[in-house]
């Protein structure tokens, strides 16, 4: 019987990703194009279809079944919509599902790209030893998956686990994309944390010295790389800055543990893999913010398929059952 191959498809806030994957988790092709969020509804499903041709114009004859697909929630993943996803701001109710299998003829699933993260992870990366899995992924937005005897726990209409959007500040003064006071995706995802070196930088430049000479003296140009480049030199305002936000996190944590007590914490996402060597100061710090006496004891470990997670997780939709029928080419 022919090999199973998915075609997979990642899109986030600034990129596009798709592959084809085997029925072992392994990527066969890639490509990777930009995302356009900021302008019509048409111009972020092209390039969708963009990263899906590239990779099936170079498949070299391999045959694709389905297509699964992982995209920043909230989601309908039952309808196949795009609901209002604070990071795409381009697709509301958005009928992506039905877009893809009416262009691609083929059996087609969504889900929420953290969800299909932790899947892959959950079957064949960091966590396959695990029977309840936390996954966590932090970039420009923050995303939680909740997977039991690695299935995904999806509540009562597909929408469950967006613990980005625990609000941990509800009288401070940010407010989150999806409208929401003090989201930890408004306190420690990617923009969040550029808003507040910038913010900090601003209040004592002689402090921020270091950073702001990185961002070539242009304090608006001040990013997350900005911040995390410094960090690595061993700036110390940089690393104060850093154990802010994973001090933020180690809050968000243990409300978490509390709520599931998971086996493990798988950590993604550009922002949650820098983020590694602070795994110690949020493990151990999470244990204030836990009424679990063992909370302490959990790991967290980055995930076995790094940046690649999201496209792994999306054919997974598919390579976890058992068939699969209809091809693309």
């Amino acid at each position: 019987m022919a090999e199973k191959i998915v075609l997979g498809v990642d899109i986030g806030g600034t990129k596009v990703a798709a592959g084809l994957v085997n029925a072992s988790g392994q990527i066969l092709s890639r490509a990777r194009v930009p995302m356009n969020v900021h302008s019509t509804a048409t111009v972020a499903m092209d390039c969708v279809h963009s990263a899906i041709q590239e990779v099936l114009h170079g498949s070299n004859g391999v045959v694709a079944s389905a297509i699964g697909v992982s995209s920043p929630g909230p989601l309908d993943p039952m309808g196949g919509l795009v609901l209002q996803a604070p990071n795409l701001p381009c697709w509301r109710n958005f009928p992506l599902r039905s877009e893809i299998q009416r262009a691609y003829g083929v059996p087609t699933r969504i889900d929420n790209d953290a969800n299909a993260a932790g899947l892959a992870e959950a079957l064949w990366g960091a966590a396959k030893d695990s029977k309840y899995v936390l996954y966590v992924t932090i970039g420009t937005g923050i995303g939680t998956a909740i997977l039991l005897e690695r299935q995904i726990y999806y509540g009562r209409t597909g929408a469950a686990a967006e613990g980005g959007h625990m609000t941990i500040d509800y009288r401070g003064p940010i407010r989150c994309g999806c409208g929401k006071p003090g989201c930890i995706e408004g306190l420690a995802s990617g923009p969040a944390i550029a808003a507040l070196a910038r913010q900090r930088v601003a209040a004592d430049p002689r402090a921020g010295a270091a950073i702001l000479a990185l961002a070539g003296g242009d304090p608006s140009a001040i990013g997350t790389k900005t911040l995390f480049t410094a960090w690595s030199n061993g700036d110390s305002f940089a690393t104060e800055i850093l154990h802010d936000v994973a001090d933020v996190l180690a809050v968000w944590l243990g409300n978490l543990i509390d709520m599931f007590e998971p086996e493990v914490i798988v950590v993604g996402g550009g922002i949650g893999t820098s983020l590694a060597p602070l795994f110690d100061r949020m493990r151990e710090r999470s244990q204030r913010w836990s009424v679990n006496p063992r909370a302490f004891e959990i790991p967290m470990r980055l995930p076995m398929y790094g940046v690649d997670a999201g496209l792994v997780g999306s054919a997974a939709l598919w390579l976890s059952e058992s068939t699969v029928t209809g091809a693309v080419a």
